[in-house]
This record gives C-alpha cells, structure tokens and sequence, in this order.
C-alpha cells in the first residue's frame, strides 16, 4: 500500500483559510485499520519523507484549545482521510503527517500566506504578460488585417 498526501510536498493557504489536506491510501487489500495525523513545527533542513523535525510531534487532536480542526475517512478500495482546519493561523504552519496502519506514512509542509508571496507574485505576473502578449498579438493580427482589406479594396 501507498500513502500519499494531494498538493504536497508543499502546500501553501491564505490567512483564515480552511486548510484541507487530503491523504489517499492505494493498492491496498483492505483498508488501514487507522490513520493518525501528526503535526510538528517546519524545519527547512529535514527531507519531507523523514520523520526527523525540529519540534516535537504530536498527534492532530479535534479537542485541542485551538479547535476547527476535524478529520474525516472514507475507507473503501482507495480510502482518503481528509484533515480540515478552519481559520488558518501562522502557528499551523510545519509538517503534517499522514501515518495509515498499513502504508508508510506522508508528510507535506503547510505554509500560511499573510499576503502575496513571492512565488505567487511571479505567477501573477506571469499570468499578466501571457494575457497583454495576447492581446497585442491579435491586436496587431487585426490591424494587417484591415490594413490588407483597405489595401485591396482602393
């Protein structure tokens, strides 16, 4: 069996987002008898397949002070178990693991955008100039065009 987490090995959301964090099991007999979630504080010198972190892991609990946080499975030929935690804070930024009974387990880092970030301005960019390149091609495109259709009809 296979656990893998969808969007990882980064996974980056807005500042009082929900933070949704889908773990997928597959090839698997049966289903995993259970799936933990744990969390730990990043730490940008650990590989994101190593259970090696900084802080200290601790298992994702529905009944901690900060509340929000629910997990809900689905077992079945592939099972998913999806971790959701409503108002995303900086402080629920680092490593969540996703360990099935039965598979090795995932991890992917969460990072909490306050703003823009830089990767995001650069797409946003990006996104622009493949926009206004466009519209400066077909607007030159129209331009022989009409300038053709002058040329043939005088």
């Amino acid at each position: 069996p296979t656990a893998s987490i969808v969007g990882g090995p980064d996974i980056y959301v807005n500042y009082g987002s929900t933070i949704n964090l889908t773990c997928t099991i597959r090839h698997s007999p049966e289903p995993p008898a259970y799936i933990f979630w744990y969390y730990s504080k990043e730490d940008d010198n650990t590989s994101t397949h190593s259970p090696s972190t900084k802080g200290p892991v601790r298992v994702v609990s529905y009944d901690s002070e900060r509340g929000g946080v629910s997990i809900i499975t689905d077992k079945g030929d592939v099972t998913t178990s999806r971790l959701l935690i409503t108002n995303a804070l900086p402080t629920d930024e680092g490593r969540y693991s996703c360990s099935p009974s039965n598979a090795d387990m995932a991890t992917v880092r969460v990072h909490v955008l306050s703003g823009e970030s830089p990767a995001a301005m650069q797409t946003g960019a990006s996104n622009w100039l493949e926009c206004h390149g466009v519209v400066v091609t077909l607007s030159t495109l129209l331009s022989v065009s009409a300038s053709f259709t002058y040329n043939n009809c005088v």
